[in-house]
């Protein structure tokens, strides 16, 4: 253990490394305590026996010595009210994550707002990364078999674990080989790394990878998603105005953005009104001229299928022949998918909705 003159140390395994404990090092990092901590990467015991803080080796899970394996026979925890089980990101989380919360965003821990975000982070980020190290797939392959659905490609290249392996290999970028051998000093030793301080720098680079992606969804989650609910919530409650079913919404523009269908998804639950509504308006920018879109709500969040799709005879047309072919001036476009499209003017944008639900 570290002394208080000198930094706190975390420790890892080294080897091949995956993406939770890339993630985990880099939320303790996230805390004041480590913000300067040292990071071994070890399999040894008595190495690992003085570090302040380890997380995915060491075959124990005890928050109280501050050690978050999760690799152990017996280990079952899952983050609460969710049923994967935790890796050592969701271990870190679990325990310092409202406090990460406070220390990136200012929101104190244990007040409402940081709590939502606590338990949003885990949903949208964190929980991935358990279900990955954990072998636990979004579906079950099984009942995918079964019912006969094949992927139509792999994105296996495209997943955050999948870039994370990436930086477990060496790659030779030929652009810079000719500056390592020519790297040596007057003896004419060469300056390379040896093979562990390599694999600690490919390490800490896989850290940083994730790690800016989580920052980047914490404060989206804190600038732009938490104080889009109430204004999502004031939208939803007077959306009868625009159509009497309620199956139209008009989202308001801020220049902070204004994230709404997650809000949507929710505001409809509580309401008992789950589909209720089919389309969102919202102006492109702030200005008083501004186009405006049309878009149809999705069937489920980050879902490529709509409740309901703008009509076919529009999809993929523009302008003056989508006006002729609406009916309603000012067309823009409508997306081939029939997922999005546009008009000139608030008006418009709401005429075409009106069309469209009854179509």
């Amino acid at each position: 253990m570290s002394d208080s003159s000198s930094p706190p140390t975390i420790g890892t395994h080294n080897g091949h490394f995956h993406a939770d404990e890339a993630l985990a090092v880099y939320l303790l990092r996230l805390l004041p305590t480590y913000t300067n901590a040292n990071l071994v990467r070890t399999r040894d015991p008595s190495l690992l026996q003085t570090c302040d803080v380890v997380c995915d080796v060491g075959g124990v899970h005890d928050h109280s010595a501050a050690r978050y394996d999760h690799h152990q026979r017996e280990f079952t925890a899952t983050f609460p009210d969710r049923h994967t089980k935790l890796s050592s990101a969701g271990l870190v989380w679990m325990h310092y994550g409202a406090d990460i919360v406070e220390s990136v965003t200012g929101l104190p821990a244990g007040e409402a707002d940081n709590t939502l975000l606590f338990n949003k982070l885990y949903d949208d980020f964190i929980e991935a990364f358990d279900a990955n190290d954990n072998g636990i797939a979004q579906y079950d392959p099984a009942a995918l078999r079964k019912a006969g659905i094949e992927k139509k490609f792999s994105d296996k290249g495209f997943s955050m674990a999948g870039v994370v392996n990436r930086f477990n290999y060496a790659q030779a970028d030929p652009r810079e080989a000719a500056k390592k051998s020519a790297s040596t000093d007057s003896n004419g030793v060469s300056g390379k790394e040896n093979p562990q301080q390599e694999e600690d720098t490919r390490f800490l680079k896989a850290s940083q990878f994730v790690g800016e992606q989580f920052t980047s969804e914490l404060l989206d989650k804190a600038q732009s998603w938490l104080p889009a609910r109430a204004v999502v919530k004031e939208a939803f409650t007077s959306r009868n105005q625009y159509d009497s079913k309620g199956r139209i919404i008009v989202i308001p523009h801020k220049s902070e953005g204004v994230p709404w269908s997650d809000h949507l998804y929710a505001l409809e639950e509580e309401a008992g009104e789950q589909g209720s509504t089919l389309y969102a308006l919202f102006a492109e920018n702030g200005e008083k001229d501004s186009k405006w879109r049309i878009r149809a709500v999705p069937l489920e969040l980050g879902g490529f299928e709509n409740r309901k799709a703008l009509p076919e005879a529009w999809r993929g047309v523009r302008d003056e022949e989508l006006s002729k072919v609406s009916g309603v001036e000012g067309g823009v476009f409508v997306h081939a998918g029939g997922f999005i499209g546009g008009n000139k003017t608030f008006e418009g944008a709401w005429e075409m909705a009106k069309k469209a639900v009854e179509i």
